[in-house]
């Protein structure tokens, strides 16, 4: 087990605890992509894994179906995707995902967390470089599927890591093989629990428990942010 399942255990329970907050993102995230794709879960692929995620979440049927029919009504808020990237004290390198409908807004914030917090609000992939962006799914496990085949049949599709997690599978791989690893799995009869794309930093960072303290101010000031959906860092 790899870099990638190190940093995925350390996140698992840590971030987006608060339920609600959850279904403020995955809303906001079905909305987009509805918008984008269509309606229809059967001919939009993100729009189909994000409800398999927002089952995952027990998020209920009709905050999803509220969701979907935001994208479409006219007085519905343009959400966009947007990346920040700051740096928090001690030089740790943070990358905020958002989706906003008001860019003004969601900056100014921002800037505030890191202003009063000693940090510095830089320009959006100013740390692209230290971290790298992976695809990241969770299938349960199919009876007669042997995990060792199974791996070497998704090399050709771009999977770097894969291992079982209780009665899951997890794989990872980079970010540009998602869709060949989703058809994949699809036309061979997996059930995808859930999916995500990660930002897993390259070197870690370590720092005294009240270096840790104060980072940690900032972090939780920003993921509680409405307009924030992912925050990710490279402390260790």
């Amino acid at each position: 087990m790899g870099r990638a399942f190190e940093y995925r255990k350390a996140r698992k329970f840590k971030r987006w605890g608060n339920m609600a907050r959850v279904f403020t993102r995955l809303g906001k995230e079905i909305t987009m992509a509805a918008k984008a794709g269509g309606s229809d879960p059967n001919s939009n692929a993100k729009l189909r894994l994000l409800i398999q995620n927002a089952r995952s979440e027990n998020m209920p049927k009709d905050n999803v179906e509220r969701a979907i029919k935001r994208a479409f009504e006219k007085d519905t808020s343009d959400y966009k995707e947007i990346v920040f990237a700051g740096t928090a004290p001690h030089g740790i390198a943070i990358i905020i995902e958002t989706a906003t409908d008001n860019n003004q807004r969601t900056v100014a914030n921002l800037r505030s967390y890191f202003n009063k917090l000693g940090g510095t609000l830089g320009n959006s992939n100013m740390h692209d470089f230290l971290f790298d962006r992976k695809c990241n799914f969770t299938l349960a496990k199919k009876e007669g599927v042997i995990l060792e085949d199974l791996e070497l049949e998704l090399i050709d599709y771009g999977c770097e890591e894969i291992f079982e997690d209780e009665n899951e599978i997890a794989i990872y791989a980079d970010f540009p093989s998602f869709g060949p690893l989703q058809k994949y799995f699809e036309e061979n009869g997996f059930e995808i629990k859930n999916c995500k794309f990660e930002r897993i930093p390259t070197d870690l960072k370590q720092l005294t428990d009240e270096q840790k303290e104060e980072v940690e101010k900032i972090l939780e000031k920003i993921e509680d942010d409405e307009d924030v959906t992912n925050v990710f860092h490279n402390m260790e």
